[in-house]
């Protein structure tokens, strides 16, 4: 555990494409749903929607290119150092990827251990990867949803945070079960950052417990 939060949390997001879910955590911020304050939208796409987003409130908007990297032997980890130079640089303490399409080296993850959200659009461990609503009906589940965990190395195989479950229905396809698990991302996503905020999530192995709520008028302690 770390001293006493005095500041909302400093959290940057890594989006390349539409950034729903930064959306989503915009308005649970701009709600007060979620004591957080966005200090950078970056991504490796220059025009992706999530940075005309972050200009929209005024926030940081950060295109960091990967061509330049890609001619070097550890082209990957390359880039995520100068991501993480960027991200030291801003002072984040909560790193959210929001369909941000590059899988992340140890270079992030172990600098961001326990410090860096995904959210996956499948009841993990489930269906990690590409294409899971299509796999999650092809294999006749009665359940869907979608999780929030924390990053590691492995794809999508972090230990989970908050999950939502949604039924699949006889006549879904995997667009009308994306649409409806998208609704619940953009509930549980914020709900996870809050959480973070409030220094409640607790890892043990594998396992994340939330810890009971501050009583009013106590310091709240963040995750160390």
């Amino acid at each position: 555990m770390s001293a006493s939060r005095i500041s909302p949390l400093r959290v940057a997001v890594l989006a390349s494409g539409r950034g729903s879910n930064l959306q989503a955590v915009i308005d649970a911020i701009e709600a007060k749903q979620v004591q957080a304050t966005i200090v950078a939208v970056i991504s490796n796409k220059k025009n992706a929607v999530a940075l005309e987003r972050a200009r929209k409130y005024a926030i940081k908007d950060i295109f960091v290119d990967p061509k330049p990297f890609a001619g070097q032997p550890d082209s990957r980890e390359a880039y995520d150092r100068a991501l993480l130079a960027l991200l030291q640089e801003l002072d984040a303490e909560l790193v959210l990827l929001a369909g941000y399409m590059k899988i992340v080296t140890g270079v992030l993850v172990n600098a961001y251990a326990n410090r860096m959200m995904n959210i996956h659009p499948s009841l993990l461990p489930s269906f990690p990867g590409l294409d899971v609503q299509k796999k999650a009906i092809e294999w006749g589940c009665k359940l869907a949803g979608c999780t929030v965990h924390f990053v590691t190395e492995g794809v999508d195989e972090g230990p989970i945070i908050v999950q939502a479950a949604v039924p699949i229905l006889d006549h879904d396809t995997p667009d009308s079960l994306a649409a409806r698990i998208l609704e619940q991302e953009h509930k549980i996503y914020p709900r996870a950052v809050q959480l973070f905020a409030e220094g409640r999530l607790r890892v043990d192995g594998r396992r994340v417990f939330i810890d009971q709520a501050v009583p009013v008028g106590e310091a709240v302690i963040s995750p160390s």
